[in-house]
């Protein structure tokens, strides 16, 4: 398979890995927040939305970097 292929999926796979773990924990966080204050929906405040943003944008860089890279070490 070519590097730039193995780098894009490999890259992906981390991507989403990593969206989905932190998102889980962001809202985990958020519910627990709305527990300790009584409420009963869970909303995120303006830094977690923040977080959420930048890591989505780093999670879409990500895949073509490592394409790049795995292209880059394949060549060395």
């Amino acid at each position: 398979m070519n590097e730039l292929i193995k780098g894009a999926l490999v890259g992906l796979g981390i991507a989403v890995f990593l969206f989905v773990f932190d998102y889980v924990m962001i809202r985990r966080g958020a519910a627990e927040r709305a527990k300790r204050n009584h409420t009963t929906v869970v909303t995120l405040d303006s830094t977690e939305k923040k977080r959420i943003g930048s890591l989505l944008r780093f999670c879409v860089a990500l895949p073509p970097v490592l394409a790049v890279a795995f292209w880059i070490f394949d060549k060395v």
